[in-house]
Parts: structure tokens; C-alpha cells; sequence
């Protein structure tokens, strides 16, 4: 797992500034437990040997004390946050919580901040941990939108990845998932080692005859300091076909605009979610749970990793251990590395706001990879795999 940012100490007055004026709000919850951990993961997820005293069965006390503290700062701020347009549970592996669990979570969310009355509530599910039951309880919990992560239908593709779900677990829950009125989302990662073009056309085949209304095809990075990482290294399995990635993505889109699910960002497509579109849009939201980010009114700040850590700060105060003001050209710098891989593009004014080179975006308008209407920035799809280095290319132009 990579090391946390530096940043500065949580303010010892608990009282955050107004950078920026105050845009929708949204929840994140983060349930760092894992069964086990698969080969390529990087994420702040922990098996139980891991955890030292911290307890799966009372982790939901810890959530709601830092939802607490949550409201408590943003009163203390004069923040007034709007009800929460969206909550995520991510992890780890969220489906191991028992419902009632995630239940009592969303009661103090509620409570504390308000829920839009058509607020999106995401969970996310590994199938060999998700059941028929557990779905019920989701509801009944207030959940209405789950996603399921499915990574491959090709049972190698699988083991490679380390992951212990069995494909054939995904149609039945899904099918109920929607029975019960959620809504669904799929997630698939492409360019394991080995991984065909057949394989992966499989997978996709598979994946869109769930018949979700929402499909994330994310490629693999391999992280340094995981499993992967290391039978790559050590020649025990080949490194990851770049060009061959590419065409994976561009078959995928294919495959499912012929579907009918439209890409509104590079890894994603379908109906969009709420809640990934706060992310993209640099909206407020607070990260709660070990390891969690969150973003108030210009403020960035970041939990201590380990549950055990995470706990102990909050019986004295924040669970914080760094904190970030985000100065204007930071946040005009990161909303073109993040909005020029939607749909819906980017204001033009922010281009010239942090001064990028008119001579960069002309390159690129030039060439196809651009396109320009009514004042905003799109890429085409002909750039839609190069915008994170076209992105990078307009900041690193930004005069100094």
C-alpha cells in the first residue's frame, strides 16, 4: 500500500476555512476488511490477521463517532453542508458488513447531514461474499445501488488476479439485485497477464448480458510492492501489453455503446454515477474510515491508514493526519486532469484561467485529438486514450 501524502497537522481549533463557496455534498465510507487480498491490490484493505485487536463486529461504532465528529467540524466551521446527493460504500470488501451494520451507518448519516430525497447510495460487493439475504438487509438499509465487483469472467484471468469469486455467482445476484429495485453496476479490469483479446471479448460478452445499467472496465496498473508486482518481476508472469491494452478499451466501448451504455468518462460507462461525478467535478465530500479523503470548500484532508491507528485518534479528536488547502491553480490544474476525461468536457475558461499555452490546445485541436463547442473542451475518441498524457501535457504548458 502506498504512503499517504505529507501534508500539514489537523487544525488544532477543528474549524476548517471557506476557499471556495460551499457545492453539493457527498459521503464516503470505507470498509478496509478483506477476506484475502488479491495479487494486484493496493488499496488500504486489511485481512484479519492484520488487524491486531480491531474488530469487524463493532467497526461501524468507529464510522459513526467520525460522522459525529464530521458535523461537529463543519458546525464549528459555519459550514452548511447540503443533504448528501450521494453515499459510497468502498472498500476492502463493503459486503462483509453485516446489513444492519450499514443500516445503523446511513441512520447517523442521515441524522447528522440529511439524505436528497433521491440520493444515490452505492455499495460495493464481492459475489462470494454477497447473498441473497444480505441484499434484502441492503435495502431494507436504505442502499439502492450496488456494485458488484466482477474483475473477469474467465476463471485464469481470475486466478492471475488472485481473486476467489466463482463467475458463475454474478448472474443470480444480479438478477435478484434488480428484483429488489437497485440498481446495478458491473466492475472489470482488462490486461492481466495473459489475458487474450478472446478472453477479455468473453468477459465482455458475459458482463453485458447481466443486462446492468452501468459498467466500469478499469486497466490493470500494476503497484509496486504487490504480489503482481513481483512475479512480474521475477519473470514468473509477463508484463502488462500496453498495445494490447488499448485495444481492449477500444473494443470494450464498442461493445457496449452497441449495448446502449454510453461512456461518460474514460472507465466507465452506462448511466452515470453521482457520486464518481462529484470526484471528477472537485464537489465536497467527506471520506470517513482509515485512510479516507475528504474535500470541504477547498480543504483536502487524509485519515490515518491502519483501523487500529484510525480508532485510537478518534477517542481524542480528529482521525486526520494531514490536511491541504488547495490554492486556486492546484484546483484549476486538477479539474483538467479530471474533466477532460468526461463526457462532458471542460469549461474553456479554466484553460485560460490557469493560463495553459493556446499553442498546446491548437496542437491537439489540430490534430483530432480536441474538439471545441460552444466554449467547452471535449476529447474525441481519438484522444480518449492519450488524455491523461494530453492532460499533462496542457498543465506541464501552464507558464510558471
Amino acid at each position: 500500500m502506498g504512503a499517504l501524502p505529507e501534508g500539514n497537522p489537523w487544525p488544532e481549533s477543528n474549524r476548517l476555512a471557506t476557499l471556495r463557496e460551499p457545492d453539493s455534498f457527498h459521503a464516503y465510507v470505507h470498509i478496509p476488511f478483506c477476506e484475502v487480498r488479491c495479487g494486484y491490490c493496493d488499496f488500504n484493505t486489511y485481512t484479519a490477521s492484520e488487524l491486531g485487536e480491531v474488530s469487524r463486529s463493532d467497526f461501524d461504532s468507529a464510522l459513526i463517532s467520525e460522522i459525529e465528529f464530521a458535523a461537529n467540524v463543519l458546525s464549528e466551521s459555519e459550514i452548511v453542508p447540503r443533504q448528501l446527493s450521494s453515499v459510497f460504500f468502498g472498500g476492502g470488501t463493503p459486503s462483509l458488513m453485516a446489513g444492519e451494520q450499514i443500516h445503523r451507518i446511513l441512520n447517523q448519516l442521515s441524522s447528522k447531514f440529511g439524505l436528497a430525497k433521491d440520493a444515490e447510495i452505492t455499495l460495493e460487493a464481492n459475489p462470494e461474499s454477497t447473498s441473497l439475504e444480505l441484499l434484502e438487509q441492503l435495502v431494507s438499509a436504505g442502499v439502492n445501488r450496488i456494485s458488484f465487483g466482477a474483475q473477469s469472467f474467465d476463471p485464469e484471468v481470475l486466478s492471475v488476479l488472485d481473486r476467489t469469486h466463482r463467475p458463475e455467482l454474478l448472474s443470480p445476484l444480479v438478477s435478484y439485485a434488480k428484483d429488489l429495485g437497485l440498481r446495478t453496476s458491473i466492475d472489470l479490469i482488462y490486461g492481466a497477464p495473459g489475458e487474450s483479446i478472446e478472453s477479455w471479448t468473453a468477459t465482455l460478452d458475459a458482463a453485458i448480458a447481466l443486462g446492468t445499467e452501468h459498467i466500469s472496465a478499469y486497466s490493470l496498473i500494476v503497484e509496486e510492492g504487490t504480489k503482481l508486482a513481483t512475479k512480474i518481476r521475477r519473470g514468473l508472469l509477463a508484463d502488462v501489453d500496453e498495445d494490447l491494452n488499448a485495444q481492449k478499451h477500444s473494443l470494450a466501448d464498442q461493445m457496449f455503446e452497441a449495448a446502449g451504455l454510453r461512456w461518460y468518462e474514460v472507465s466507465n460507462w452506462g448511466n452515470p454515477s453521482v457520486h464518481n461525478q462529484a470526484y471528477w467535478s472537485s464537489k465536497n465530500w467527506w471520506g470517513f474510515g482509515p485512510g479516507a479523503h475528504s474535500h470541504i470548500n477547498g480543504n483536502r484532508f487524509w485519515n490515518r491508514k491502519h483501523p487500529a491507528a484510525y480508532q485510537q485518534a478518534l477517542k481524542t479528536g480528529s482521525p486526520a493526519i494531514g490536511h491541504e488547502q488547495i490554492d486556486e491553480l492546484t484546483h484549476l490544474t486538477e479539474s483538467i486532469m479530471l474533466q477532460l476525461r468526461t463526457s462532458e468536457g471542460l469549461d474553456r475558461s479554466v484553460l485560460s484561467r490557469a493560463e495553459v499555452s493556446a499553442s498546446v490546445v491548437a496542437k491537439y485541436l489540430a490534430e483530432g485529438k480536441l474538439t471545441m463547442e460552444h466554449n467547452r473542451i471535449y476529447v474525441t475518441k481519438k484522444g480518449r486514450l492519450l488524455v491523461d498524457g494530453i492532460a499533462l501535457d496542457l498543465v506541464s504548458s501552464i507558464k510558471a
